[in-house]
């Protein structure tokens, strides 16, 4: 159906140092803004100010060593893998319910124990290897899109695998995460619209009697629809967060001066990172933050529009995975969405997540490698579809 032909030039491949100089500020903003909002928790709590800093430069050691790898790696090579990859991050979904391996904590079965007092949560790992097998398995079957059993099928299966175990983890906002994000990359492979609106057809009631099932899952819709009706229930954390923001003004209060994080927004060092960050950079330093993310997708994107189908599905599929986490994760701090349980990538704590998002960018930055040049033809939807010569 789709057909494409890929010309290289003789120019010499070579990093983009303005896309990596972008993940690496990111990186170190994120571990500056965590040392600041969690150093008076974790010396309340755990008796030690670095309790998260030390755990989150591991996970950035390990993701920076990952990020090089990636940034090398021989994606042909990597592609050959695939199959195994899928298979392990599996194993490692279902380990979270084994006795003993996996870490059970408030009711939730997402993280395996590792050595050292260390966890790992196997679901930051889908979201790398469910784009990689996408990318790979749309790409491959291009010319079958019509068939449903031999091209759509086989992918809607393993994104619903993914889908139920993590949601049995009890993990229903990572579990829909990962699915939209899988839906982005049917969408940009060029999959029939019919199949969406099917799919929007089963998942809306499915999904409003997962939300339905779960008492925290309404009370949090709840206060989000009507934040008055539990302002020191569900509704706090939003509403705290919300004034922490406020309190930042237009300069911020500078590093390390922010007071709401002491003890007016729960897991601040966490998933509600963001609205620390705002009260001690204020509105210009929430302006460099959207300007580091703006100049990474725009480079990533724009660097992989002129590759072939299989990196550019990849490349797409992984820069609107780290970026609509973010954008997520500030609309649910500043009230915009219901609360979910989304980190902000390179900035809050969870080392998992930051070793997986490195590894993602590295990722990006081996597809958007300055150098080959492509013939694009008919390739699909947004920005995939063309027949110019790119450079």
């Amino acid at each position: 159906m789709y057909q494409f032909e890929a010309e290289r030039s003789p120019r010499s491949a070579g990093i983009n140092y303005f896309l990596a100089a972008s993940v690496f500020l990111l990186t170190g903003l994120g571990l500056v803004t965590l040392y600041s909002s969690s150093y008076a928790f974790a010396s309340r709590f755990y008796d030690n100010g670095l309790y998260f800093m030390t755990g989150q430069l591991w996970a950035g050691g390990i993701g920076i060593v990952l990020f090089f790898a990636a940034s090398r790696v021989d994606l042909e090579i990597l592609r050959k893998l695939i199959k195994p990859l899928v298979i392990f991050a599996v194993i490692l979904c279902v380990l979270t319910f084994v006795p003993g391996i996996g870490d059970a904590r408030n009711g939730a079965s997402r993280w395996i124990k590792l050595p050292g007092g260390k966890t790992f949560q196997p679901s930051e790992l889908v979201k790398f290897v469910l784009p990689l097998y996408l990318a790979h398995i749309f790409d491959k079957k291009r010319d079958r899109l019509d068939e449903f059993s031999a091209a759509i099928l086989p992918p809607v299966l393993v994104t619903a695998l993914f889908f139920i175990i993590i949601y049995l983890q009890n993990n229903f906002s990572t579990a829909v995460f990962i699915a939209g994000n899988a839906l982005f990359i049917f969408f940009l492979a060029g999959v029939k619209l019919r199949y969406f609106f099917s799919a929007i057809v089963m998942l809306l009631p499915l999904s409003g009697l997962l939300i339905l099932t779960r008492e925290h899952r309404l009370r949090r819709l709840i206060s989000f629809i009507k934040p008055e009706w539990e302002p020191h229930g569900a509704g706090y954390q939003v509403g705290a967060s919300i004034r922490t923001i406020v309190q930042g003004g237009f300069w911020g209060k500078g590093l390390g001066q922010g007071t709401r994080k002491i003890a007016s927004v729960p897991e601040v060092h966490s998933d509600f990172i963001f609205c620390s960050f705002a009260e001690e950079a204020g509105f210009l330093g929430v302006i460099l933050f959207f300007v580091l993310f703006g100049v990474f997708a725009c480079l990533g994107y724009r660097g992989a529009a002129r590759t072939t189908m299989y990196r550019k599905l990849l490349a797409y599929g992984l820069l609107t995975m780290i970026l609509s986490q973010a954008m997520l994760n500030i609309a649910v701090v500043s009230g915009s969405l219901p609360t979910t349980g989304l980190p902000l990538p390179f900035f809050s704590a969870a080392g998992s997540s930051l070793a997986i998002t490195l590894l993602m960018a590295g990722l990006i930055v081996n597809i958007c490698r300055d150098g080959p040049e492509y013939q694009l033809q008919d390739l699909p939807y947004a920005g995939i579809r063309g027949g110019a010569h790119v450079r």
